[in-house]
């Protein structure tokens, strides 16, 4: 494990604990690491009115955006679950998707062990900004 994958699983680990989630107590913790090296991180905010809760992966996006990132790497994603990986859901693969499908994906456990897969194998046959320039 290079040194920024160690960083980027850390700051994962790290940003789950932060987690506003009153309602499912299922923490969730992403760090995103950019081109440039950077590593933005996000946590999943629950809201009372569950359809507003934001999950943690586009928490990360909606930050590194916010920052003036637009190019990505990689991607460590973490919850409470020790006995198997658990990936991003649906919507969340969907927003990570927009900023290019060769993302790195580390599914994270709390102990800090990952497997190492990709978007491209989460998200296959995606629909991407590519199938709006027609």
């Amino acid at each position: 494990m290079t040194d920024k994958v160690k960083e980027l699983v850390s700051k994962c680990l790290q940003a789950r604990d932060m987690a506003y989630c009153p309602y499912s107590r299922f923490p969730v913790g992403a760090a995103i690491l950019t081109t440039d090296g950077a590593i933005i991180t996000g946590c999943n905010v629950e809201n009372a009115s569950y359809g507003l809760t934001v999950c943690a992966e586009r928490t990360a996006i909606q930050r590194a955006v916010v920052e003036g990132h637009r190019q990505f790497t990689a991607i460590a994603v973490t919850c409470d679950i020790k006995d198997r990986f658990v990936g991003p859901c649906g919507a969340c693969r969907q927003v990570l998707m927009e900023f290019g499908s060769e993302w790195i994906v580390y599914l994270t456990k709390p102990d800090g062990s990952y497997k190492e897969t990709s978007l491209n194998e989460l998200l296959p046959l995606a629909f991407t900004p590519a199938h709006l320039n027609n």
